[in-house]
């Protein structure tokens, strides 16, 4: 049975995508910082649950001694965004939140499970990006850098790993309806949030996001869909939303 290690998996985009893994096939390590979660998501779907900070070096190294010497794909979904606040005003430690969550933990985990994904002969490494990486807005300086560092580093191990039996792949959301992204985002002023999605009939939701992860990672193996982005038919660009 091929194996899958999906960061945040305590909800969202992260618990969908592990639970469609594991229908594809995949015994799947289901890795976030609430155990409690994570441990009833891996109990639904016969997985392993892994309590791991992705920016703690430690905790990402035990990880890495939890799945073993062989990993067939990797997810490095954990990421988030706080606040909409313009760069003139903005606080730096959101900044430095969101850069150390976004960049310095998907670095952290690809770096000590690189060697699996390597040994496994068939490697699959997909990023969790965003149409954040790619364009930008106001009011989300800190979370456009934080994503466009992940675009990078998604295409520069691209360049690095050519030779070796590893794909690399950015999935590239855009608007997505889950329950704590935008919650977050907001520090948990629910109006706010509700009000990203209001009129739009139909945001993609995190089972959309997870049916296109299951897909990349099921191609034959010499098939590298190198960049996918997916927005709801209601979303032409960040700034033209229909609303109804």
């Amino acid at each position: 049975m091929p194996n899958a290690v999906v960061t945040g998996a305590s909800s969202g985009i992260g618990a969908a995508t592990a639970r469609a893994l594991a229908q594809a096939g995949f015994h799947v390590f289901c890795v976030a910082r609430r155990t409690e979660r994570i441990e009833a998501l891996a109990a639904e779907i016969g997985g392993t649950a892994v309590t791991c900070d992705v920016t703690d070096e430690a905790q990402v190294l035990a990880l890495a001694d939890a799945v073993g010497p062989s990993l067939d794909l990797l997810l490095n979904n954990a990421g988030g965004a706080v606040g909409t606040d313009h760069v003139s005003v903005s606080n730096p430690e959101d900044w430095r939140h969101m850069y150390e969550v976004n960049v310095i933990g998907t670095l952290l985990v690809t770096r000590a499970l690189l060697p699996a994904l390597v040994a496994s002969g068939a490697g699959t490494l997909i990023n969790l990006g965003s149409t954040a990486g790619h364009i930008t807005y106001e009011g989300g300086g800190g979370y456009t850098a934080a994503k466009h560092g992940v675009t990078a580093m998604t295409e520069t191990l691209r360049l690095e790993l050519n030779g070796q039996p590893v794909r690399v792949t950015e999935i590239a959301p855009g608007m997505v309806r889950t329950d704590e992204f935008s919650l977050n985002r907001f520090g948990g002023d629910q109006a706010r949030a509700d009000a990203i999605y209001a009129g739009v009939r139909e945001p993609l939701v995190a089972e959309d996001i997870a049916d296109a992860i299951v897909w990349v990672a099921t191609r034959p193996q010499h098939v590298n869909v190198d960049l996918m982005v997916l927005k709801p038919i209601a979303q032409a660009a960040a700034h033209k939303v229909h609303r109804e």
